[in-house]
C-alpha cells in the first residue's frame, strides 16, 4: 500500500500527518514503528492522524501514535501542526477550530504570523486522574529510582507528566533518568519525564523524554506541564517561555481551573509518499 504523507515539525518535534478524512486509514504497530524509523522509514517523534467527526461543534478528530506504535491521548506540537495542515491542505477554511483527541476537545488557533496558539485544557492534579498512584495529592512527590530517590511534580495535560527541578539541563542525566521515571511503577500508564532549569521566574530550560518516543527536541504537553509545576511550586510567574533544544514556547496559565495556553511554531517539511 502506498500511503501519501506530509512531513511537519513544531519547535524540532517532527510529526508524519496522514489525511484520513476522506478514505479512513488503518495502521498496525509494525507500521507505524517503520514509518517513524529515521534510517528505514520516514523519520518522526509522532505519526499524527486526521480523522472526520461526527461530534457536535468539533471539526476534526485527531489521533496520536509514538514511534513505538502504541496511540496516546494529547500531543501540544502536534496540535499546532495539526491545524496548520487542514488550513493550508484546504481542509478548512477556518482559522480557530475544534478538534476532538482521546482526553477531550482542545481549540486550536492559527494565527497570522504562521505561530499557532493552542488551548490545551485545564492541567490535573488529582492522582487518579493522572494517573499516579499516590495516598493523597501534593505539590510534589519523592520517586525512589534504581540507585536514587529524586522529586517530581506530577499533572496530566491530557497525558501523565512528571517534571523534575535540576541545577542544568545540559548535564542533567536524561538517557539514565528517563527510562526509570517513564516505567516507574507509580505511573500504570507510563509517564513522560521533564527535567526543569528555571532560569527566573518567567523563562526555563527544558528535556523531556516522552514515553514511548525517547527524548524528543521538543514536547508541547511537556512545556505546559513544567510551567504550570514551576507555578505551583511558587518558583514560576505567567507568562513562562520554554527554552527547549528544538525552539521556543510560550506557556500562559493564571491557576486554579483555568485552561493553559500554549503559542508556538508549527511548519511543513515536505510531502512524500511511503511504501508500507
Amino acid at each position: 500500500m502506498k500511503l501519501r504523507f506530509t512531513k511537519m515539525q513544531g519547535a524540532g518535534n517532527d510529526f508524519v500527518v496522514i489525511d484520513a478524512t476522506k478514505t479512513p486509514v488503518q495502521l498496525s504497530h509494525s507500521q507505524i514503528q517503520h514509518i517513524a524509523n529515521r534510517f528505514f522509514g520516514v523519520g518522526c517523534d509522532q505519526l499524527l492522524m486526521v480523522e472526520s467527526t461526527e461530534t457536535a461543534g468539533v471539526d476534526f478528530r485527531y489521533r496520536i501514535f509514538n514511534a513505538d506504535g502504541g496511540e496516546v491521548e494529547q500531543c501540544g506540537n502536534g496540535a499546532r501542526c495539526f491545524v496548520r495542515f487542514v488550513v493550508e491542505k484546504g481542509l478548512t477554511q477556518k482559522h480557530e477550530i475544534k478538534v476532538e483527541t482521546a482526553s477531550g476537545v482542545i481549540t486550536l488557533m492559527l494565527q497570522d504570523d504562521g505561530q499557532v496558539t493552542v488551548n490545551m485544557g485545564a492541567p490535573r492534579f488529582v492522582p487518579k486522574q493522572i494517573p499516579f498512584e499516590a495516598e493523597a495529592q501534593a505539590t510534589s512527590y519523592e520517586l525512589p529510582l534504581n540507585n536514587e530517590t529524586v522529586t517530581v511534580s506530577a499533572v496530566s495535560m491530557g497525558n501523565p507528566h512528571a517534571v523534575m527541578l535540576v541545577d542544568n539541563v545540559h548535564t542533567a542525566e536524561v538517557a539514565i533518568l528517563g527510562p526509570q521515571i517513564e516505567s516507574h511503577p507509580r505511573f500504570p500508564q507510563r509517564v513522560n519525564a521533564g527535567f526543569m532549569q528555571v532560569l527566573n521566574e518567567h523563562e526555563i530550560n527544558l528535556r523531556v523524554y516522552e514515553r514511548g518516543s525517547g527524548e524528543t527536541l521538543a514536547c508541547g504537553t511537556g512545556a505546559c506541564a513544567a510551567a504550570v509545576s514551576g507555578i505551583q511550586l511558587g518558583a514560576l510567574q505567567s507568562p513562562v517561555k520554554v527554552h527547549t533544544r528544538g525552539g521556543i514556547l510560550t506557556i500562559q496559565w493564571t491557576g486554579d481551573h483555568a485552561p493553559v495556553m500554549m503559542t508556538g511554531p508549527a511548519e511543513i517539511v515536505f510531502d512524500g509518499e511511503i511504501e508500507i
